[in-house]
């Protein structure tokens, strides 16, 4: 069951949706398995991440993304999938990467709660 936010958070989660690449899980696994390179960045807060995340994840929590993205080696067109508990830290997350300059960033909507509902936590948790 999802949390009940409030109506500015939503708002501005909403806001940040209309202007981000977005993919779901069905579109992330495509993403996973096309050969292209990927990252992966779980955005949630420590506590979250260390109760359990895809094995492939670079932990860089949305707190401080910003100050801590540019020490990890991603090229400004990477290719760079966000996800957080079910998908709105993630969109946020993501367009302040995509005002930072990064051209080919995506939000996971369903975010952690989805990746858990599929097959690909057996082999990527």
């Amino acid at each position: 069951m999802g949390k009940k936010h409030s109506p500015l958070f939503l708002r501005r989660v909403e806001h940040s949706r209309s202007i981000i690449n977005e993919c779901n899980i069905d579109e992330f696994i495509l993403m996973m398995n096309d050969n292209e390179s990927l990252h992966i960045i779980d955005v949630r807060e420590n506590h979250e991440f260390e109760s359990g995340h895809m094995k492939e994840a670079i932990h860089i929590g949305k707190g401080v993304l910003e100050r801590d993205i540019e020490k990890h080696p991603f090229a400004t067109s990477d290719r760079i999938v966000l996800y957080c508990g079910g998908g709105f830290r993630s969109a946020i997350a993501a367009q302040s990467m995509k005002e930072m300059g990064y051209e080919n960033v995506y939000s996971l909507w369903g975010g952690w709660r989805a990746i858990l509902g599929t097959d690909i936590r057996k082999s990527n948790l």
